[in-house]
């Protein structure tokens, strides 16, 4: 799903014009940008949180040169997935009987 289909949806959903909806999605990454530049968590109960994450400095091998290199350290955005959102997209196991003997024909 892209920005615009997700615009659509949300539109859907919400009973808001595109536009609307298309204000409100960009005023929500907005705030989450604002929120994590400044170091913030964002918790979003059910969906998930936002935060930032420090990463160390490594070194890596260049594969055209061969070269060792040192990457800096850096900060970077992370998402972890809250308990709803893990459950709602869960695999759920086949059932046993007639659907699964005719998934494995064919």
């Amino acid at each position: 799903m892209n920005k615009s289909e997700l615009v659509k949806a949300l539109a859907e959903k919400a009973e808001f014009t595109q536009k609307d909806a298309a204000k409100a999605l960009e005023a929500m990454v907005a705030t989450i940008q604002d929120a994590l530049a400044k170091g913030d968590k964002v918790q979003i109960i059910g969906f998930g949180s936002f935060e930032v994450r420090d990463r160390k400095e490594r070194k890596v091998i260049s594969p055209a040169t061969r070269k060792e290199i040192v990457v800096p350290a850096t900060k970077v955005p992370a998402f972890k997935p809250g308990k709803s959102l893990k459950e709602a997209i869960a695999v759920k196991p086949a059932a046993k009987g007639k659907k699964a003997a005719a998934k494995k024909k064919k």
